[in-house]
């Protein structure tokens, strides 16, 4: 039985409402005038979280309440997204938490234009076979071949800057708690997600190992407190102790 393509068309328009609400959003921010515009704001990540919905469920099916399903959804990094957008929706706004979804929805709606909207607009030509028939191999129009190339040539680039941004957010949360700007519940949440993202993307581990080269350079110079010495190396301690436990491996399927 053929697949209802509503899904997947469902899943785009969610891309495409994460980028255009980021873009409003982003646009006010840097003008000083985001207060204005927390709709976009929380219109972004409820594309996001319809998205994510749809994935998720096309990735583990219905909801059931039985240890197996609770595993592979803790550890699908789908449902990570997903219960984080939620989270970042029903929380005061933290402009920087919407930049990888932004990042996210670009390519993904890029992949989307390219396969579903450009056949459409500019249908592939079917290149005449040896004895003048059509033959099956069709070529790509130009635009959908530039798309699939930039896309190709920029991913792993913008993986790399999401990843070291998602370490930035986890700053800012702690900052937020300072400043009164957002609850602990934020930090603490950031952190099980990104300790999730450690173990399952090699873009954070190459943050995570980056980041911890340029702290230490400072911490180890001489004129640094001995105290500053002290609490750095029992932080570092207690975060490689509660990160050991090995997560389970998440389930293949469609991501993000």
């Amino acid at each position: 039985m053929a697949t209802s393509p509503y899904p997947h068309y469902a899943w785009a328009l969610g891309h495409f409402e994460v980028l255009l609400a980021a873009f409003w959003y982003f646009k006010a921010y840097v003008t000083f005038k985001s207060a204005g515009y927390v709709w976009y704001y929380k219109a972004s990540f409820l594309g996001a979280i319809v998205s994510y919905a749809i994935v998720c469920y096309k990735s583990l099916g219905p909801i059931r309440p039985d240890r197996y399903y609770i595993q592979r959804a803790l550890a699908d990094e789908n449902v990570q997204y997903f219960v984080m957008a939620l989270l970042w929706w029903s929380s005061k706004p933290l402009p920087l938490a919407l930049v990888p979804y932004f990042v996210f929805s670009l390519f993904h709606t890029l992949t989307f234009v390219r396969t579903n909207i450009v056949p459409l607009v500019f249908p592939p030509q079917q290149p005449a076979g040896a004895n003048g028939s059509a033959s099956p191999a069709s070529s790509q129009s130009p635009i959908a071949k530039t798309i699939q190339t930039w896309v190709k040539n920029n991913y792993d680039a913008a993986m790399a800057i999401v990843a070291r941004i998602e370490l930035l957010i986890l700053l800012r949360a702690i900052i937020g708690i300072v400043t009164l700007q957002n609850s602990l519940l934020i930090p603490i949440a950031y952190a099980h997600f990104l300790r999730s993202r450690y173990y399952y993307s090699p873009f954070t581990r190459s943050a995570v190992h980056s980041a911890t080269i340029l702290i230490e350079f400072y911490v180890n110079k001489e004129q640094t407190p001995p105290f500053i010495k002290k609490a750095y190396g029992n932080t570092k301690e207690f975060v490689i102790r509660w990160a050991s436990t090995r997560l389970e491996p998440q389930p293949a399927g469609q991501r993000r």
